[in-house]
């Protein structure tokens, strides 16, 4: 079986290491020189619509799925009928624009904050008078890790958000003092089968997931993401792993956004869950029955960012892994994540604390 990936950046390392283990052979595009994925598979080292390059893999592999969301919807339409793409392209082009994502919350009855598209400086004045203060405006595409955002925090800011921001379609969304945030990732097989993982409980800096932990002892809450899972997967028609991000306020959930594809949040499931998401992945696409999804006890994770320290790779810590990346030094950039497994709840944080009290030392 081999599966083609658009994409060879860590996400596409880690789903190429699951694929040898599952007899599956991953071959990507991507333009970089020394993309982490290299390590996992063979690389076309052309952008990520080239012809020629997706026309060698829709001609080579059985399969085709993408790791990111800025791929081209239209590049991928132009294989689609040649090849089986997962997930399917409909959902990334939802995905691609937040405007259109929160409308099919809305369809769904998933709750969330509230919002309004701004399309001129008017629409933003019409926007602060209807949501209120303070508000995110947002670029409705090519969003990521905090970029493309701009807290309006009284009206004396409206004039530098729009001098920011302005040329680009937009969205202003309400600004919630919530209790914190939670990824619920789940995947669909092409034959309807259905699975998800317990809840990650995320924490966020300057816009960048710093560490994540699961499970989250919350069973109405698990409850009310099944439910919204469900509602999205059934609706996209969906294959592959999906993950939904949510702010949690009191006892109600409320969505922010939604990726087609593998996520950061779950990279814990290598170790911490009995299936990994990137497994589960390849057994969605592959059409392959879905693997168990419940926690070998309690999960955390690290995010190494900007740098790697020496000391994450002489870590005497039990239960604790780490994933370097290889990707070259850069500020704000993922370079590996360091995860951690136990009994309970408490030794995990206690671990938690121990790496990053290591990784802390000068």
């Amino acid at each position: 079986m081999r599966v083609g990936i658009i994409g060879a950046g860590q996400l596409g390392q880690m789903l190429g290491f699951a694929g040898r283990g599952m007899g599956i052979a991953c071959h990507y595009i991507d333009p970089s020189d020394a993309p982490p994925a290299a390590d996992a598979g063979e690389v076309i080292h052309r952008p990520f619509d080239d012809p020629a390059a997706l026309d060698e893999l829709a001609r080579t592999c059985d399969v085709i799925t993408y790791e990111f969301e800025n791929v081209p919807v239209e590049a991928l339409l132009g294989i689609a009928g040649r090849v089986p793409v997962f997930p399917p392209p409909e959902a990334l082009r939802t995905a691609q624009d937040r405007l259109t994502e929160k409308r099919l919350f809305d369809e769904l009855e998933i709750p969330l904050p509230r919002y309004r598209a701004v399309d001129s400086l008017d629409d933003l004045h019409a926007a602060v008078n209807s949501i209120g203060l303070p508000l995110v405006l947002k670029t409705r595409r090519f969003g990521y890790d905090g970029k493309g955002q701009y807290v309006v925090k009284t009206k004396n800011d409206i004039d530098s958000a729009w001098q920011k921001l302005a040329g680009s379609a937009l969205l202003a969304e309400e600004w919630l003092d919530f209790d914190y945030e939670v990824s619920a990732i789940g995947v669909r097989a092409a034959g309807g089968e259905t699975a998800m993982y317990p809840l990650t409980h995320n924490e966020h800096a300057a816009g960048i997931l710093r560490r994540s932990r699961a499970p989250v002892d919350a069973p109405g809450l698990e409850q009310k993401a099944q439910a919204c899972m469900n509602r999205l997967l059934a609706r996209l028609d969906y294959v592959g792993v999906l993950a939904l991000e949510l702010f949690v306020v009191g006892d109600r959930l409320l969505a922010n956004e939604f990726a087609p594809r593998v996520h950061n949040s779950g990279h814990w499931t290598i170790e911490g869950a009995e299936t990994s998401q990137f497994e589960n992945h390849l057994r969605a696409i592959t059409n392959q029955p879905l693997g168990p999804t419940a926690c070998r006890g309690h999960a955390g994770m690290v995010n190494l960012i900007g740098e790697i320290p020496g000391a994450a790779g002489n870590l005497e810590i039990t239960g604790c892994w780490l994933h370097d990346y290889g990707k070259s030094p850069r500020e704000g950039r993922k370079l590996g994540h360091i995860t951690v497994v136990a009994d309970s709840a408490r030794e995990r944080d206690e671990r938690l604390q121990l790496v990053e009290a290591a990784l802390a030392e000068v």
